[in-house]
């Protein structure tokens, strides 16, 4: 006995695939993202650590948060997102970004030293961290579907082209 699939089946199955390739792009990017973004963060606290011995801690916060933003976004950019260079517009969006960010760590960090003025430096990083990492994920929403969203233009080199087309062709 033959049985045959129900009308529009073949669809759905290629439309199941299709989102499922599409989930799993998704999902490597952000583990880039991620990968990335977390020794970028670790890097720009220990710097914050150091320079916070100086100068004051907003003010260290700032210096680390351009410095990674800027190396941030030309690491996503092109390893994150497979984008290619970001460009002038891609660094100032992206700097909208992180101003955000730095507002949001900022204010977390000041509520902190308002809630536990003796708070040592153990829980001002938590909190830091933790500030930090939903910013990331904020911020992972906004570069992907507005700055460097798949189909936006980018660097046009023949390398970041073969790279792109191994990457689809690898999802």
């Amino acid at each position: 006995m033959t049985t045959t699939a129900p009308p529009g089946a073949a669809a759905r199955e290629g439309i199941t695939m299709n989102s499922l390739r599409l989930i799993r792009r998704h999902a490597v990017a952000f583990g880039r993202f991620a990968g990335l973004g977390s020794v970028l963060t670790l890097a720009a606290s220990a710097a914050l650590v150091l320079l916070s011995q100086c100068i004051p801690w907003t003010v260290a916060n700032a210096l680390t948060t351009v410095v990674s933003t800027v190396v941030a976004t030309e690491l996503h950019a092109r390893v994150s997102f497979r984008h290619g260079r970001p460009g002038l517009a891609g660094h100032l969006k992206s700097a909208a970004t992180m101003t955000l960010g730095w507002l949001v760590t900022s204010a977390a960090v000041g509520a902190l030293a308002a809630l536990r003025p003796d708070a040592g430096l153990v829980l001002q990083q938590t909190v830091y961290l933790s500030a930090t990492a939903l910013v990331g994920i904020g911020r992972y929403v906004v570069l992907r579907l507005a700055v460097f969203a798949e189909g936006t233009p980018r660097s046009g080199t023949d390398s970041d082209i073969r790279l792109r087309a191994a990457y689809d062709a690898a999802a």
